[in-house]
């Protein structure tokens, strides 16, 4: 398929970058690998395998000085709260406690007035009461990723001898959403075209998630991902996917669970701003710390090249603040500046935003394309517009 026409309508507007925003989103990184295998996973099924170098875990010294840079950040931006994502791989291999004592280091470093959110991302798996217990009583929040809420949703997640993770999954999940309601954040699924829009997302109710996180599978212009590019006779496979999801959420007589892509676009469509790295042209203010302390960009960019979300810089010789001046995150501080030319003249730009960074790359040229998804952000964006032209004109 050809790179999908963004439409001609009037420019953006000058794209000039404008001043490097603060970081108050810490990913730590607190185990380098994972129990389960999954095959299309962003870290250790993709381009990048800086993995395999790396310690399995940050060393006690490696932590501490992260949590004296997160304050000097801090200290210097006064924000009123920050987010800590205890990430890996698994966190849980590395131990509940290690995660608590890393909560307690960085809340006891960051200056009064500034509020800790810390959150873990996990597959489940290894969560158990006393586990969840100790994470709540550091007020630490549980996201789950997850493919689906039926054991067929969930077949690409297996552990390394090949064998299903739904059955350790499920309960991991079962325990904290009827045990800890107030410390669970939420599902993370990856969309599967294979899978039926409308049975995941009942199978996904059924789990009674907050809030559920519909990603588009990482992929982009010289990798793409599975069913792009898209064939004549359905030519927006994910925009028809997430439309079905949408209209069943949309018409719901109760709204118990929100979708953040939903919310997101009708937040732009309405002219708020979002808070999201896949929709909008808000600055990103995320950065990853790895176990050896080095500084990285976010790890979805690991899917296009070998080294893409390196920056060189480590904690025990650099600041966040050297950070910010890297020119990879500056490109993705800097809104319309960053993005490509069909971008700039299409009217739902500030909707789209050019989608997440990641897949709009293709080798050779780098990230100043349109996103491979497009075509299907298109389609989506104008539906929602379109059911929210409903409800203003009723």
């Amino acid at each position: 398929m050809a790179r999908p026409s963004t439409g001609s309508a009037t420019a953006a507007g000058n794209a000039v970058p404008g001043p490097a925003v603060p970081f108050t989103q810490f990913i730590l990184k607190l185990h380098s690998r994972c129990n389960l295998a999954c095959s299309y996973c962003y870290i250790y099924e993709a381009a990048d395998t800086s993995w395999r170098h790396r310690p399995l875990v940050p060393a006690p010294r490696v932590r501490e000085q992260t949590a004296r840079r997160i304050a000097e950040h801090a200290t210097a931006h006064q924000p009123t709260h920050i987010s800590v994502v205890l990430h890996g791989g698994e966190p849980m291999l590395a131990g509940a406690e290690v995660l608590a004592e890393t909560i307690d280091g960085i809340r006891a470093a960051v200056p009064a007035g500034c509020t800790v959110h810390p959150a873990i991302q996990t597959n489940a798996t290894l969560l158990a009461d006393d586990r969840l217990r100790l994470l709540a009583s550091r007020g630490i929040r549980v996201g789950v990723s997850l493919d689906g809420g039926l054991p067929h949703h969930n077949r690409e997640r297996r552990d390394h001898a090949g064998r299903p993770s739904w059955a350790a999954t499920a309960a991991g999940l079962r325990l904290l959403a009827d045990h800890y309601p107030g410390h669970y954040a939420g599902i993370l699924a990856v969309i599967d075209l294979r899978t039926d829009p409308a049975e995941l997302y009942e199978s996904l109710l059924s789990f009674r998630p907050p809030i559920i996180d519909l990603l588009l599978p990482l992929g982009n212009w010289s990798a793409p991902p599975p069913g792009l590019p898209a064939p004549e006779s359905d030519p927006v496979p994910y925009g028809t996917w997430l439309r079905t999801v949408f209209d069943l959420w949309w018409h719901a007589d109760r709204r118990g669970t929100r979708i953040r892509i939903f919310e997101e676009c009708i937040a732009l469509l309405l002219g708020f701003p979002a808070a999201t790295e896949s929709l909008g042209l808000q600055p990103f203010t995320a950065v990853v710390v790895e176990t050896d302390g080095s500084i990285e960009q976010v790890d979805s960019l690991k899917s296009a090249y070998e080294g893409a979300a390196a920056t060189g810089l480590d904690v025990f010789r650099h600041s966040f603040d050297d950070a910010l001046a890297h020119p990879g995150i500056a490109a993705r501080q800097a809104g319309l500046a960053a993005l490509a030319d069909d971008c700039l003249q299409c009217p739902l730009v500030r909707v789209c935003g050019g989608g997440d960074y990641a897949h709009r790359y293709r080798a050779g040229v780098g990230f100043r394309q349109p996103s491979i998804y497009c075509a299907d952000l298109q389609y989506l964006i104008r539906h929602i517009a379109g059911r929210l032209r409903e409800v203003t004109s009723s």
